[in-house]
């Protein structure tokens, strides 16, 4: 029973283990950052939309990328267009508010909203991310 207990209870112990590490040394703990990617019609609503996610402080940076070649499935025919692409670095626990927002502001029907966990990078870069977004 106590070793079933202790199998269930490893990641959460794991988690509190980081944490305690991160907040003693500084360091990061991989995944609580992540990249989402948004794909927007054209610059003006990648803009757009960049600026709310900003307003609403669901990230410390956006890229807008520039124009690129999409093709892609919908309603069982092929389409082909060109999209801008937004670049959103957030914490990761935002990453499903962030998502709601988007949806509820993009003019698609169903917006591309993926996302990344950052594992690594510049630790002054991820944590000046960290103190750029709110915690939950």
């Amino acid at each position: 029973e106590v070793l079933t207990l202790l199998v269930l209870m490893y990641p959460l112990l794991r988690g509190l283990a980081l944490h305690l590490h991160s907040a003693v040394t500084g360091s990061y703990i991989p995944g609580t950052l992540s990249i989402a990617f948004v794909n927007c019609l054209n610059e003006q609503i990648a803009r757009d939309i960049a600026r709310a996610i900003m307003d609403k402080k669901l990230a410390a940076y956006v890229n807008i990328l520039p124009k690129s070649s999409a093709l892609y499935f919908w309603k069982g025919e092929l389409e082909e267009s060109t999209e801008i692409l937004l670049l959103v670095k957030t914490r990761t626990s935002k990453i499903g508010e962030l998502s709601n927002y988007v949806r509820s502001i993009h003019p698609f029907e169903i917006p591309e909203i993926i996302s990344l966990p950052i594992d690594q990078g510049n630790p002054l870069y991820l944590r000046w991310i960290e103190e750029n977004v709110p915690r939950d």
